[in-house]
């Protein structure tokens, strides 16, 4: 099976420790971690900073799943939960892939951190995962909620930590194992 990840800093595998954008290995990333428990192909099209886009990705031609996780960042650049949830929705509209080769995940919830300076934004996470629930069943689509997985956070209130990253993974293989492949 051929699965892209699409989404933002924390499908990149952003260490938060590192000031010039660095990476965990990827021993320590949940996108590697998927590829090596599942000996699938996965496509890490993770890109720090990401925002819900506006146009069509190039996917890899052969993607039997995408799996995409946005709006973190949307939500910290002042985006209200319902107005990212509409751009996710016109964002879906345009993917070429039958609704049953998508998984969408609503990102954990924020924690207060030195990028979380206030409980506004950590509702506003929480908001935005009910909207990625409420969109996904009427788009007929896959979803799962990483608020359910316990991830934990590094001290920015948004990055995975090296567990979170475990915690992840082993979150969207429990997901995985229960859907129809």
């Amino acid at each position: 099976m051929n699965v892209t990840c699409f989404g933002d800093s924390n499908t990149y595998g952003y260490d938060p420790r590192s000031f010039l954008g660095g990476r965990y290995d990827p021993d320590h990333r949940w996108v590697d971690i998927l590829a090596a428990e599942t000996g699938w192909t996965v496509y890490n099209m993770g890109q720090n900073g990401r925002e819900i886009p506006t146009a069509l990705p190039a996917l890899p031609s052969d993607t039997d799943l995408l799996i995409l996780m946005l709006g973190t960042n949307d939500l910290l650049q002042g985006l209200s939960p319902e107005m990212a949830a509409e751009n996710l929705e016109r964002f879906l509209h345009k993917m070429p892939l039958f609704s049953e080769q998508i998984l969408l995940i609503a990102p954990p919830p924020m924690a207060l951190g030195e990028w979380v300076p206030n409980q506004r934004l950590i509702d506003h996470s929480r908001t935005f995962a009910q909207n990625c629930a409420a969109l996904a069943q009427r788009l007929g689509i896959h979803f799962a909620n990483a608020g359910d997985w316990n991830i934990p956070l590094a001290y920015d209130g948004v990055h995975f930590t090296q567990e979170g990253h475990r915690a992840f993974a082993a979150g969207l293989l429990n997901v995985l194992s229960t859907l129809p492949f």
